[in-house]
């Protein structure tokens, strides 16, 4: 699964960043777990939200593309005022 591991790799780097540049976040977290056949990928914030896929040269559309490119998945929650929480589930091949 070198390709799909990749993939998470970099989708939890771009995520970091992103709360690194934007979000005037305290504090984040990544949790990552095995469920039936996918691997699972969570990272969050206790920043200011509003982040959107659909949002106008959006870095998250990008990375939903990725994904989506590999069967995966990519939810955003992120209301204005935060937090932010983004899920991740790719294939586990």
């Amino acid at each position: 699964a070198p390709a799909i591991e990749g993939i998470a790799y970099f989708t939890v780097s771009e995520l970091l960043q992103n709360i690194s540049k934007h979000s005037n976040a305290r504090t984040a977290d990544v949790d990552v777990w095995r469920a039936e056949g996918r691997v699972m990928l969570r990272v969050g914030d206790d920043g200011r939200g509003g982040a959107s896929v659909s949002a106008q040269g959006s870095g998250l559309a990008g990375l939903a593309e990725r994904i989506e490119a590999v069967d995966g998945v990519l939810i955003v929650h992120s209301p204005p005022g935060g937090p932010t929480s983004v899920t991740i589930e790719l294939p586990w091949r």
